[in-house]
């Protein structure tokens, strides 16, 4: 059977299926339907008032409807529906399957994370490392799509996560972190960028960033800063630095009479500035819980996935339905036009 001989297409539940049209005028045929009726009463009316009449007398019991009569419709409304559905053709009814395929550009991130013990700070709270810790977690929740790492670092630097994309191990990671992980003092900033730089060498990624916290000086380490950072940035990595804490007296734990104990620190914001001109990123200062986080939420506002989007349209026209019935309709009008049916007398 052919595939438009069926009833199927005239119903409200096809219609409602298929689009109008692409060019600028094609959809609104379909509205050009409902005008129709409109302007058939009209010429009702014009041909009504102006016909030819001639008057006859009959009586009253001969003159009635005659179903012969009611026949002489037969041909409009046959035009009428020919016109209805040459206007369905003009409007382009057709179905679109549109399929999406989208390209995620992922960043590799490497978080440096300072747990040096002055990191036991507790000017945020419940210590800086707690803070950055938690900031951390967050914002790793929040890079569905990138690969990111841990790097640890105090007197030394390790590698604790490599590039991954499983948050839930990042963050198991994060919670594990604490300060014995690298007993002896000090502060390896040069040596954490080194470890991270080489982590992300072989990195496919477009944009590769390092993300350093700490709130120290550097004070450990074979290699100077300025220099690792340079090494980073040959290697396409941005890099941005976060001072954590207040300069001064500060308050870290308690000593053995139970009394809150003070240290002096200082930190060396000179260097931290250099670092991220270095690596063209930006230095941030967290002084408290709520400045560190928001550090993190201008980092994530800056550092945006980039995400690119193929289309395929696959467009079907089915005008081809309602023009062949159409035309059948026509034919039938101009078989019966000059029929008896046409012709049938007028009261």
């Amino acid at each position: 059977m052919p595939e438009w001989l069926s009833w199927e297409w005239f119903l409200p539940a096809t219609l409602q299926q298929f689009e109008w049209g692409t060019a600028p005028y094609e959809g609104y045929y379909f509205f050009v339907i409902m005008l129709l009726p409109a302007l058939y009463i009209l010429r009702w009316l014009i041909h009504f008032r102006n016909r030819q009449k001639l008057e006859i007398a009959m009586l009253e019991r001969d003159a009635h409807d005659d179903f012969w009569a009611w026949l002489r419709h037969i041909p409009s409304v046959l035009m009428l529906i020919a016109l209805s559905l040459f206007m369905l053709a003009l409007a382009r009814p057709q179905r679109a399957n549109e399929q999406v395929e989208r390209t995620l550009e992922s960043i590799d991130i490497i978080l440096c994370i300072d747990i040096s013990e002055s990191m036991q700070a507790e000017d945020l709270r419940p210590n800086r490392l707690e803070a950055a810790k938690e900031v951390a977690r967050k914002f790793v929740a929040g890079r569905t799509q990138d690969k990111i790492g841990i790097v640890v670092f105090a007197s030394e630097a390790y590698a604790l996560s490599p590039l991954t994309t499983d948050h839930s191990l990042l963050e198991t990671y994060l919670k594990e972190i604490h300060f014995d992980m690298i007993p002896e003092g000090g502060t390896a900033i040069g040596s954490a960028l080194g470890v991270a730089t080489v982590r992300m060498k072989d990195s496919q990624a477009k944009t590769k960033i390092i993300i350093l916290l700490s709130d120290g000086e550097n004070t450990a380490g074979n290699i100077a800063p300025e220099d690792a950072a340079k090494l980073a940035f040959a290697e396409g990595i941005r890099i941005y630095t976060i001072g954590v804490g207040k300069e001064g007296r500060i308050p870290i734990g308690k000593n053995v009479f139970g009394e809150t104990r003070y240290i002096e620190n200082s930190m060396d914001e000179s260097t931290l500035r250099k670092l991220a001109e270095i690596g063209e990123g930006q230095y941030f200062r967290a002084q408290d819980n709520s400045a560190l986080s928001e550090i993190f939420n201008q980092i994530d506002r800056y550092e945006k996935v980039q995400v690119k989007e193929k289309r395929f349209r696959d467009v079907k026209d089915y005008y081809q339905v309602y023009l062949i019935w159409g035309i059948i309709f026509l034919l039938l009008w101009l078989l019966l036009k000059n029929t008896f049916i046409m012709n049938a007398l007028e009261d």
